[in-house]
């Protein structure tokens, strides 16, 4: 016998790795094995299979948030420089006008601008885990965007406004990157760094819901804050922000962890 609140879905934040990354040979071959394996498990973890998922990628970035309303998006591969059959994917889930104006009206009756963009596809902080975690791409997803000037605390704000739609069995995933400095991947002198800002970020995460909020938005205060994410490019951890703030006061965790390219990523989930 299950109640109400054992069937509601978490929100979860994803790392996506890097560009295609999972679909294509690399060197040392296992650099995303660990990863790859996380996503591809993260379905069985779920209450039940979701009816709808809302994703917040770090690769659309608007003045305003911002919601596909596609019926049949196309995808975008927004990403440069790899082999030939990386841009041949394919993730054809339907999107749901419906619950993109929701989604439109949910943000607005929290003072949060937001409109449906009618022709936008999905990028690949959508499809590229997506394609591991739900590979028979027929799950409705929709996108939300960032806005423009990654305001930690309309970030959160954005996050709380969608936090009914848990209990109407859709999956919120922020999908973005715990560490991301394209500069520092590969390099063991980030590797001490990339930890102690994971552990600040941890327990941030697994703090009760008013404090974690407020680390959270103060996440630039971290240590080594902007060595893990530099000022302009904090794109890919504010995905997490969001995923927090639709958290709401369900706890959150650490759920998967690892060394990767010498620096250390993680993923989370709010239940």
């Amino acid at each position: 016998m299950h109640n109400d609140q054992d069937q509601r879905q978490p929100v979860l934040f994803i790392p996506h790795g890097g560009g295609p990354c999972f679909f294509m040979d690399w060197n040392p071959a296992d650099t995303w094995l660990g990863m790859g394996n996380f996503l591809k498990n993260v379905a069985a973890t779920l209450p039940r299979r979701p009816s709808a998922i809302v994703l917040v990628s770090a690769h659309w970035l608007e003045p305003q948030f911002s919601i596909t309303g596609h019926a049949r998006p196309e995808l975008i591969y927004d990403y440069y420089g790899f082999p030939a059959h990386t841009y041949e994917l394919t993730y054809p889930a339907p999107g749901q006008p419906q619950l993109a104006q929701r989604v439109t009206e949910l943000l607005g009756s929290e003072g949060l601008p937001a409109r449906v963009e009618p022709e936008r596809g999905f990028d690949h902080g959508m499809f590229i885990p997506l394609k591991l975690m739900f590979p028979g791409a027929d799950i409705p997803v929709i996108q939300l965007s960032l806005r423009r000037d990654l305001d930690p605390a309309a970030h959160i704000e954005a996050g709380r406004a969608l936090t009914a739609l848990r209990d109407e069995n859709v999956l919120i995933i922020g999908s973005g990157m715990s560490f991301h400095n394209m500069r520092a991947y590969g390099d063991s002198r980030f590797s001490a760094i990339s930890d102690e800002f994971d552990k600040w970020l941890t327990n941030a995460v697994q703090s009760a819901a008013p404090e974690r909020a407020r680390l959270l938005a103060e996440w630039q205060q971290a240590p080594h804050a902007q060595l893990c994410h530099p000022p302009g490019g904090e794109e890919h951890l504010i995905p997490l922000l969001v995923a927090a703030g639709a958290g709401e006061r369900s706890p959150g965790r650490r759920i998967y962890s690892e060394r990767v390219m010498q620096t250390t990523i993680s993923a989370y989930r709010f239940d």
